[in-house]
């Protein structure tokens, strides 16, 4: 049974008395207080994810067990690594897949290519403590050099220059994907976490929705989504279309919807408090049920305990403590849908990252942004 689901200690009874313990006065609002806090940092992973702190052994613990999907990055990408610095820190890659095969091409829209693309790539850092932690979202329209690598089935890819970001999963899968962002950061991957469209979708229904206010029109026909300005609480056909629109709000960019999904995270966050998920064991279990579905997982998170293990330890980060920045960029003159690495300033992040340290200020101002921070909100 996981911290949150066990009983708040009592008061003991007054001296001579035999009566049961009474609770003592403001523990309850205590134990609210733990429970928003109960709660992984990015959107799709961390609602489910954190729930498996309370699921049982047994059938289905086993059951749940064999929901999981992993890769072993640690296999296909060998020596030829950043060094693993033991510092306290966590740094994981989370994907967004965009494949358009199954149900994903229904939900998604587009052409069923027989491909698959990182639609949404973030680094998590979660520093020393696990109170806090940086979300660095890297645009999927980023020219860069991608290194050779070798998938998880044993092939090798030729390194590329100048390609889009998100080739790199849609070249060699995950493997490829860990490897181009250690490339570009200088930071060892300590995990890697991947959803894909339809299982996103149902984690939101199986959570009930979730609460936002939106102060602009967001309208796109591509992502299916319609919104009008104010508050609305959304499905997870809705939810998904606000992650994917880039042509509803903003400037039409990549960046401009990854200010919607950081928001959306946010919001995601804070609506978990309310849901009771800990209290209720049928939820608790269709939460947990989805979320191994939906994930797949570096190979050293691939069974339930070592999930809830993962999860119990990013309990203290609340959506207050998430500072959530773009990778540093410029717009790209000779392409619009293109923006490139503004490197001395995404080398402020990287090193901040690298030394466990905060993100400054100085590493975002003056890149290339997206018109969209502020449209949506916590409901």
């Amino acid at each position: 049974m996981s911290a949150e689901s066990m009983p708040e200690p009592g008061t003991p009874p007054e001296p001579g008395t035999t009566g049961p313990r009474r609770r003592a006065k403001g523990r309850r609002r205590k134990t609210r207080s733990k429970r928003r806090k109960a709660l992984l940092i990015t959107a799709w992973a961390a609602a489910g994810v954190v729930v498996l702190g309370g699921t049982g052994v047994g059938y289905v613990y086993f059951k749940l067990n064999g929901n999981i999907k992993s890769v072993d990055i640690n296999q296909a990408l060998g020596s030829d690594r950043p060094q693993n610095v033991d510092n306290g820190s966590e740094d994981i890659l989370v994907l967004g897949s965009d494949t358009r095969s199954g149900t994903n091409k229904q939900l998604g829209g587009g052409t069923d290519d027989g491909s698959a693309r990182s639609d949404t790539a973030m680094i998590v850092h979660v520093y020393e403590g696990h109170k806090k932690a940086s979300v660095v979202s890297i645009p999927r329209d980023t020219l860069v050099d991608r290194p050779s690598c070798t998938d998880s089935k044993g092939t090798t890819h030729d390194a590329a220059s100048s390609v889009m970001f998100n080739s790199a999963y849609s070249t060699g899968g995950a493997a490829c994907a860990v490897k181009t962002v250690e490339s570009m950061s200088g930071i060892r991957m300590d995990h890697y976490v991947e959803v894909d469209f339809s299982g996103f979708q149902k984690l939101i229904d199986d959570l009930g929705g979730v609460d936002i206010t939106t102060t602009k029109d967001i309208a796109d026909p591509d992502s299916h989504l319609n919104l009008k300005a104010g508050k609305h609480t959304l499905d997870g056909e809705q939810a998904l279309g606000l992650v994917r629109t880039r042509h509803g709000v903003g400037d039409g960019s990549d960046l401009g919807r990854i200010q919607l999904q950081q928001a959306f995270i946010k919001a995601l966050v804070n609506q978990v408090k309310d849901l009771g998920v800990l209290t209720s064991p049928k939820k608790l279990y269709d939460l947990a049920d989805t979320a191994t579905k939906t994930v797949t997982t570096d190979s050293d998170l691939a069974s339930v305990k070592d999930l809830a293990s993962f999860a119990s330890g990013l309990k203290g980060i609340s959506s207050s403590k998430m500072n959530m920045v773009t990778m540093p960029v410029q717009y790209d003159s000779a392409n619009a849908n293109r923006v490139l690495v503004d490197k001395s300033k995404a080398q402020l992040v990287w090193d901040a990252l690298k030394n466990d340290r905060a993100i400054p200020k100085a590493a975002t101002e003056g890149t290339a942004g997206g018109d969209a921070k502020g449209v949506v909100s916590s409901g």
